[in-house]
């Protein structure tokens, strides 16, 4: 299956229909996929640079340290099943960072050129109105 490995994250932007672009984790994200053989799938994106916490105990983090940090980051995992027809990929996320993602399944439509994947969301809603997403990855050979 072509999915299976481990991608780097290249670009993340969000794209409003009026065509603003969104780079919520800013110009340069860092990130990293994988896809096991197995079925089992885990993401992690962030903004690189977060502002570290004041106190080096991350239960001490101020309310703004802890907004900071929670808005420049992503992580889910759970299993993945696969659509090729539709050319999209299911994860069936079992624990989020966003708690309301716990328990559901988020479809992501894939592109495959060479070592570059590109996996497009539906209509999410960041920041009060609807964004798609563009995550473009590269496999770590």
């Amino acid at each position: 299956m072509q999915l299976v490995g481990t991608w780097k994250l290249v670009s993340a932007q969000y794209r409003r229909a009026n065509r603003e672009t969104l780079e919520i984790y800013g110009a340069n994200p860092a990130g990293m996929l994988i896809y096991d053989a197995d079925r089992y799938m885990s993401v992690q994106i962030m903004r690189r640079n977060r502002p570290n916490f004041a106190a080096a105990d991350r239960l001490s983090g101020t309310p703004d340290q802890v907004q900071t940090a929670f808005r420049g980051y992503l992580a889910y995992f759970g299993r993945y099943t696969i659509d090729e027809e539709q050319r999209a990929v299911t994860h069936h996320i079992e624990g989020s960072l966003l708690p309301n993602w716990n328990g559901v399944d988020q479809v992501r439509y894939f592109e495959l050129d060479g070592k570059r994947l590109t996996l497009r969301t539906p209509p999410l809603i960041i920041g009060g109105s609807e964004a798609v997403g563009y995550l473009v990855w590269e496999k770590i050979e």
